[in-house]
């Protein structure tokens, strides 16, 4: 059997002040054309499908065309589940009807690891689908007090779904948690704070396949796997290769995973440098995270580099380059020690004579007007 793995979407994400839509739009055009040409039996999303738990309207209407051209013109069998940024109950609206359609939502936490059953030439495989849920959620829907972090929550779910699986029946588990071992990125909204939100990987190592979302990097730990995000949603993602992944399980339930890599409308980069060298960049689209290598901060930095760059998102100078730790002592300085302790701390050197001048220039003027004021 062939399916597609993939998770964290975040339909509607803004990135910085950009808005984001057209850009999903691009990159689902393109999983949409993976999943025609490779004959795919099941398209997995394992979470974080929107952004925020109430979605914008255009993100809506992304997932509705995405998944309605899926399910309907190819005849694929789409499984989702909620992530930690979806609304679980909105996202599950009219799972009951969309089963008919061969979409598959799982929304709200239920007492038992719901699943689906697919057949190819060998048989028959499940794949259970684990949505998140906080501890206190499972508690309640358990009945069991002993649930006390995602841990346990994930020992007392998957251990009952073991019990009632079939002998030799293959199966693949979708599931939305930070498994322990896993790179993280700064887009990642934490679950717990501390390590309160992990669980070890270990739990996954009796299915065929773990198609695992919420770690923005794709990655192996141990048995389980990371699509990562659909775009880089960060500077610290700015060296990731974003992906899929197409899966090919044998009759013994072997599985052999390729990497599908997936190409941005626009990149996200991290780009260093002086000031006045980055000016004489040509004019570039992507999203563009500056570090200035400059000794002093240069004044209206952002709205300059902009000219260059209109999908600027972020500046920043090395701590060191400028001496943002250093304190400076005010306390017993003349009115002309403050103006050059000021000037230096912004460009670096001291000032002029000239610069003097037309500061005391301006500090005559501004007596005199209080003066005329009196």
């Amino acid at each position: 059997m062939r399916f597609i793995h993939t998770s964290d979407w975040h339909l509607g994400r803004l990135l910085e002040q950009h808005h984001l839509i057209d850009d999903q739009a691009h990159v689902l055009d393109q999983l949409f054309l993976l999943a025609k040409d490779s004959e795919c039996t099941a398209f997995l999303i394992s979470g974080d499908i929107y952004d925020r738990g109430v979605p914008s309207p255009e993100a809506v209407e992304l997932l509705s065309d995405f998944v309605s051209r899926l399910a309907l013109d190819l005849g694929i069998t789409v499984i989702m589940i909620a992530g930690n940024h979806d609304s679980r109950e909105r996202l599950g609206f009219g799972a009951p009807l969309l089963r008919r359609a061969n979409v598959h939502v799982f929304g709200p936490p239920i007492s038992a690891v719901p699943f689906v059953d697919l057949e190819d030439a060998h048989g028959h495989v499940r794949f259970y689908a684990l949505p998140y849920a906080e501890p206190v959620e499972w508690r309640e829907v358990l009945k069991d007090e002993s649930v006390r972090d995602h841990q346990s929550g994930f020992i007392r779910l998957l251990g009952s779904a073991s019990i009632g699986h079939p002998k030799a029946l293959r199966s693949v588990l979708l599931a939305h948690c930070f498994a322990r071992g896993g790179q993280v990125s700064e887009s990642e909204r934490p679950l717990v704070v501390g390590g309160g939100g992990q669980v070890d990987a270990a739990l996954f190592d009796s299915y065929n396949y773990t198609a695992l979302g919420h770690l923005h990097r794709p990655q192996r730990v141990k048995s389980a796997w990371y699509s990562g995000s659909l775009l880089k949603y960060s500077k610290s993602e700015a060296d990731h290769q974003k992906s899929v992944f197409i899966i090919d399980m044998d009759a013994a339930g072997a599985c052999s995973v390729e990497p599908v890599s997936i190409v941005p409308r626009r990149d996200l980069r991290v780009v260093e440098g002086l000031f006045d060298e980055l000016l004489k960049n040509d004019l570039s689209e992507d999203y563009i995270h500056i570090v200035l290598l400059d000794k002093a901060r240069v004044m209206l930095a952002a709205e300059r580099l902009r000219t260059v760059f209109p999908n600027f998102i972020g500046l920043e100078y090395p701590e060191e380059s400028v001496g943002v730790s250093r304190a400076v002592t005010l306390s017993g300085l003349t009115e002309d020690q403050l103006f050059e302790a000021f000037y230096k701390e912004v460009l670096g050197e001291a000032p002029e004579p000239a610069h003097l001048e037309v500061y005391h220039e301006a500090v005559k003027t501004v007596r005199g007007e209080e003066q005329k004021g009196q």
